[in-house]
């Protein structure tokens, strides 16, 4: 006889104190930034490069975030797959994503660029915007949206 093994997932929503008060609005990469920030300051922002989402509902606020991986030095590995269903368990209408760079510089490279158009004709497929892409360091941050990468 043949046996198939079943897995039951479930999902955790916890509700974090910190921004509880706070209505999140997101709609400038300034913003985006601001809380971006914050979520940053809680790793080591100059030692090991992360990426983050934050998922955005119709009326453009943050419902939630999660980090999606951690990585070293030179670079960090994202799965889109578990990106979007981390979006669509959210029930987001949108998504915006950042990394930051251990080496404080700000400009993509061709792999961000790269991961930035794979995310973006995922995001059209599945009808789950793409707002913004931004990079984070210690200094400031750079905006695919405001630069017209998007």
């Amino acid at each position: 006889m043949n046996t198939t093994k079943l897995y039951e997932f479930n999902v955790i929503c916890k509700k974090n104190e910190e921004y509880q008060a706070i209505d999140i609005v997101c709609n400038s990469s300034d913003a985006s930034y601001q809380i971006l920030k914050r979520i940053f300051d809680k790793v080591s922002i100059n030692i090991k490069e992360y990426f983050f989402a934050l998922y955005v509902s119709n009326s453009n606020q943050i419902i939630g975030y999660s980090m999606l991986s951690m990585g070293g030095m030179a670079g960090t590995v994202v799965d889109i797959r578990i990106l979007f269903r981390e979006a669509i368990l959210a029930n987001a209408t949108a998504i915006i994503i950042a990394h930051n760079h251990p080496s404080g510089k700000l400009t993509p490279s061709e792999a961000d660029k790269k991961l930035t158009q794979k995310i973006k004709d995922a995001s059209l497929f599945l009808d789950i915007k793409l707002l913004d892409h931004l990079i984070i360091s210690e200094y400031g941050y750079f905006s695919f949206l405001d630069e017209a990468f998007l």
